[in-house]
């Protein structure tokens, strides 16, 4: 049985932790658009702040397409994921960076330009996605943890 003290650390940890794993993505976005300059590229006004904003707010949709959408996307493709064994993982993970340049296009927002741009074909996406998530592993490993 979980004591209501267990309950409200639980419910204090989650935003913590969700706000650490958007400052991991950043930086691993950050650091992928260095690594595949010619490729992928965070659109913004130019400045350091202005860079700075870019990155968490691609980060920030990046993750709640992740939370949202992942999971739906994951349960309808069980078999390919089965079939594959995994290797569709890649896929999804490609589909959720096209679905985030999608969201963060600059076109919604106006003439406001902050967003993700990925310049290249599927394999590009693809690419961009696993250079992601070895980086998210890679800092992740380095992010202060709090368990419950």
């Amino acid at each position: 049985m979980i004591s209501h003290a267990d309950a409200a650390r639980r419910a204090t940890m989650a935003p913590m932790n969700f706000v650490v794993r958007v400052l991991v993505t950043a930086l691993a976005l950050w650091v992928t658009s260095l690594v595949i300059p010619s490729h992928v590229d965070i659109v913004d006004d130019g400045t350091r702040g202005g860079t700075v904003l870019a990155v968490l707010a691609v980060a920030l949709v990046f993750n709640l397409v992740n939370l949202v959408v992942k999971p739906v996307v994951k349960v309808l493709s069980l078999p390919l994921y089965l079939l594959t064994l995994g290797l569709f993982t890649l896929v999804v993970n490609a589909f959720m960076l096209w679905l985030t340049v999608w969201i963060t296009d600059k076109s919604w927002f106006g003439d406001q330009p902050w967003g993700l741009d990925i310049n290249g074909g599927f394999w590009w996406y693809v690419l961009a996605a696993l250079v992601i998530a070895i980086l998210q592993v890679v800092i992740g490993a380095f992010a202060p943890k709090r368990r419950h």
